[in-house]
């Protein structure tokens, strides 16, 4: 029962830091929910979370919409479709480490939404 009880509280950590920081944009969430040395794996964003800090104001009609969201450990995935971080709709699967009930490693895996009619498989992204 341990590890369900810290897979939920994970989930709440990471659905609650991305809600505040990106549609929220509550710079604040960053010392709340985050802990340095943050390690970013995304190839177009640097360690640290500077970047995040410079990002997130600029963010326009940003909408972050979570489809799945699972635990493993430390470990919280979540299965998203998101607006505004590209010019068209996006699907992202980030992962995350939690240490200590704060995120401090990130990985993510974005692709641009594709409508089921023009899959090969008539299936939904999300």
């Amino acid at each position: 029962m341990k590890d369900d009880d810290q897979a939920r509280r994970n989930i709440g950590t990471v659905t609650t830091a991305m809600r505040e920081l990106f549609v929220e944009k509550d710079l604040t969430a960053l010392d709340r929910y985050w802990a340095e040395p943050y390690v970013q794996h995304s190839p177009q964003m640097p360690d640290g979370l500077g970047t995040l800090r410079a990002a997130v104001p600029g963010l326009e009609g940003f909408s972050w919409e979570p489809q799945r969201v699972a635990a493993q450990g430390d470990l919280v995935f979540t299965h998203s479709l998101v607006h505004g971080w590209g010019p068209t709709p996006t699907v992202i699967v980030d992962i995350f480490r939690l240490e200590e009930g704060r995120i401090v490693e990130h990985w993510d895996v974005v692709q641009e939404l594709v409508p089921p009619e023009e899959t090969a498989s008539g299936n939904s992204m999300v």
